[in-house]
């Protein structure tokens, strides 16, 4: 096997501001390999909060493709999963590609591969599932009321039921203006809220009324990431649902809020790929806390391996592609406010544009 990667830059169609930063762009390695005539591909986007930047992931990738040359096959390579010491985002972009190929090889897509991994089989049609789609969540930044209510307006014309507000802004009453205006514009979305950690524990108890009050369905990691027992100690006493994201990254931090937070955030570039996110899922079933899938700003590249799972999970929010100027793939969908994957081999999706490419 063969591996190559390629850098691009992918800008935002406007900055996003959270409560810890704003995002105007970030880059996007893509990793790819090829055996006999097929290729196979998956991607991995730098992240400030998670310590990549661009030079580590490529090292890291180069390092990946090196390893890779070991195996005889791309299922070999699948089911030994090499991940090392390397991060997360790395060994997710390395499987995620792997099932691609596998996918081509075997005529499958990937979610009829992870079915078989897990057993899984859609109701009324064995062994053969049908294609993963969910109501994807589309997030609004910290922006003024007025321009929420706006695009919360134009998200419900073009079909998005789901809408995720960003909090944490300086002044509190910004952030319940912000979702009063979307509520108010989009009356029939279901309202994610999302602070970053940036409440305290006095603060959430004496915010999240307010927002149940305004019809929030449930808070994202309103704490500090780092006190996992806090966050559970608030879900006790809260009256909205919370889902702990910055302090469910690996499996046994998920395994430690089991049970104590109504979800987890599964992102697959936190987590490590797609059959680490099966194994979290497995883990959480019948404990009460559901199943998040959540992304980072990526391309269709980057969302598609998690678009294969969309059907397993509470709350889909997969629009990171969605935030692009210009997505460089296509395949799963969105602008409608549903991800779908297609039963096409592999991920389904295909290039729109040619990048810079350096062999491994």
């Amino acid at each position: 096997m063969k591996a190559t990667l390629r850098t691009v830059r992918l800008a935002l169609a406007e900055p996003l501001r959270i409560s810890r930063s704003t995002m105007t762009a970030r880059d996007a390695v893509w990793f790819t390999v090829e055996h006999e005539g097929l290729t196979g591909h998956g991607e991995a986007v730098t992240s400030v909060y998670y310590g990549l930047n661009t030079a580590e992931l490529e090292r890291q990738l180069y390092e990946a493709g090196l390893d890779l040359g070991h195996f005889g096959d791309p299922e070999s390579a699948l089911r030994e999963r090499p991940a090392g010491d390397r991060p997360p985002a790395v060994t997710a972009a390395v499987e995620a590609a792997l099932l691609d190929l596998c996918g081509k090889r075997s005529g499958l897509p990937v979610h009829r591969l992870l079915d078989a991994k897990s057993a899984r089989t859609a109701p009324n049609t064995p062994g053969a599932p049908s294609a993963p789609s969910a109501r994807t969540a589309r997030t609004i930044g910290i922006v003024p009321a007025e321009r929420a209510a706006a695009q919360a307006r134009s998200l419900a014309d073009r079909g998005f039921t789901v809408i995720k507000v960003k909090a944490g802004a300086p002044d509190p009453e910004d952030d319940l203006d912000r979702v009063r205006a979307i509520a108010s514009a989009a009356p029939r979305a279901r309202l994610l809220l999302d602070p970053n950690g940036a409440w305290t524990s006095a603060e959430a108890l004496q915010l999240l009324p307010r927002y149940t009050e305004l019809g929030v369905e449930a808070v994202e990691q309103p704490l500090a990431p780092g006190d996992p027992e806090a966050l559970a100690r608030l879900a006790e006493r809260s009256p909205l649902p919370l889902i702990a994201d910055e302090d469910a990254v690996t499996y046994e931090d998920v395994r430690r809020l089991a049970g104590r937070v109504h979800g987890v955030n599964v992102k697959l570039a936190k987590c490590g790929g797609p059959y680490e996110a099966l194994r979290i899922a497995e883990l959480i079933e019948g404990s009460g806390t559901e199943l998040m899938l959540g992304c980072l700003t990526a391309s269709t590249l980057g969302l598609a391996p998690a678009v294969h799972l969309a059907d397993r999970a509470r709350w889909a929010d997969l629009d990171g592609h969605l935030l692009l100027a210009d997505d460089p793939w296509t395949g799963i969908g969105g602008a409608d406010g549903v991800v779908r994957a297609s039963e096409l081999p592999g991920l389904g999706v295909r290039e729109r544009r040619v990048g810079r490419e350096d062999a491994a």
